[in-house]
Formats: C-alpha cells, sequence, structure tokens
C-alpha cells in the first residue's frame, strides 16, 4: 500500500513529522505501508487521476503556500470523489476548504488570503492572531468518526498555522456533507471530517508531532488502518 503525501517538501519540522508518524503507525499495526511526496505541480494537469490511480491514501500536507493551489486541489477531489482514504493537516486543512467550497458548494472563485488579496469569497482568511508554535485545546464532537477514534472529550494539539475558515463562511461550509469534528476553547472549527466516506478527515493542528513509537497517533494511525483495509 502507498500513500501520495501532496504538497511541495521543504524539509521543515512538521513535514518530516509526516514520515515518522507514518512509521509509527505502520509498526503498531504490523503493515508495511509506504509513502511519496508529490509536488502540487505534478497534479497541476488534467491528467491528475492518472497519476493518482495507485495511491491507497492521500495526505494533503503541510507547507503552505504551494507551488500550485490547483495541484492541490485535484489531488484532494480526487480522494473525494473516488472515496480514497484522505487526512488533511494544517495547509491541507486549509485547502481542502476551498476544494469543497469550489467543487462541492458551486463557488468556482473561493479564495484563501495566502494566494490573492481579493477579499470576495475569502473562504480561508489570516488568522487575527497566529496560532503558530502554540499548543491548545480541542473538544472533540460526540458521535463522530474523531469521537471513535480519539475515544476521549478532548486532547491537546499542537497548531503551526496562520490561516482558518473565515467565520463569515461557516454557515455555507456546514451546509453540506463537511461536519465539525472538534472546536476549541473559542468554539472555533479546528477539525472536520466528511460525512459518507471511509476517512475524510482535516485538522487544522498538526497530530503528526504528537506521534512517536511508544504511542503513535490514533488518528494516523486510524488513517494507515484505512488505508490498508484492515479493520
Amino acid at each position: 500500500m502507498e500513500i501520495a503525501i501532496v504538497g511541495d517538501f521543504r524539509n521543515s519540522k512538521t513535514q518530516l513529522a509526516i514520515a515518522d508518524s507514518i512509521k509509527h503507525s505502520n509498526r503498531h499495526l504490523g503493515v508495511n505501508t509506504k509513502y511519496r511526496w508529490i509536488d502540487t505541480t505534478t497534479l497541476d494537469t488534467d491528467c491528475y487521476a492518472e497519476i493518482l490511480q495507485n495511491t491507497n491514501g492521500i495526505w494533503s500536507a503541510t507547507g503552505c503556500p504551494f507551488k500550485s493551489m490547483n495541484g492541490s486541489l485535484n489531488a484532494i477531489r480526487y480522494a473525494r470523489e473516488n472515496q480514497i482514504p484522505h487526512i488533511g493537516t494544517c495547509s491541507g486543512f486549509q485547502h481542502t476548504i476551498i476544494e469543497y467550497a469550489r467543487n462541492v458548494l458551486g463557488y468556482q472563485n473561493a479564495q484563501h488570503a495566502e494566494y490573492t488579496n481579493d477579499a470576495d469569497n475569502l473562504f480561508i482568511d489570516l488568522m487575527a492572531c497566529s496560532l503558530k508554535g502554540t499548543r491548545g485545546t480541542v473538544e472533540i464532537t460526540e458521535h463522530t468518526a474523531a469521537s471513535e477514534i480519539y475515544g476521549t472529550s478532548n486532547i491537546e494539539v499542537d497548531y503551526y498555522c496562520s490561516y482558518g475558515i473565515n467565520e463569515a463562511y461557516r454557515s455555507l461550509i456546514l451546509s453540506g456533507g463537511l461536519i465539525v469534528s472538534g472546536m476549541d476553547v473559542n468554539h472555533t472549527i479546528r477539525m472536520m471530517e466528511l460525512k459518507n466516506h471511509p476517512f475524510f478527515i482535516i485538522t487544522a493542528f498538526v497530530p503528526q508531532m504528537d506521534s512517536s513509537f511508544d504511542n503513535p497517533n490514533p488518528l494516523i494511525t486510524e488513517f494507515i488502518r484505512k488505508v490498508n483495509k484492515t479493520f
């Protein structure tokens, strides 16, 4: 089995932790999930499905801004439409919101503030206060896939982001199949999941930073389990 990690590799701490967390969960589950990084520019083509067709899971990675927003959105769309296990962390969270707004909600010009100065349809905006380098509590929503995975009402998480959901579009985002999996103490959305999908969970935080061989991250472990179809 192989995971496509979609993003532009910059050798950052959060990116390196992705590979480590996959290894942690592999050992815990007794599997040998492989992974490969795919630059966003590689997927900025009408043939992106052919590039991803043998992929068993997709991780929309950290590292915004990407060289090609369109390439990252193509990968997310492929996972969503083809029932491929998908996890999006930090930048992956942000870009999943844009993909969903454009291709499900019909806002083809949905924007991300890191790529434009256009204030119209700005679904992802600069936070009033950056969360980069901070740690906080996320309350898990009951009766969600996330609650089953974590088995607890709240978790401590690490953030490396300065962008998040524009609250002006919150109700619109929640009008479809994306539901809230977790919120912080200010009731800001920090985790979401897609209904009627084998595994499609996105986090504004970086779960890979909380993983080790002794304690693999539960969310990443469940992602790897779904990729390997070991239920």
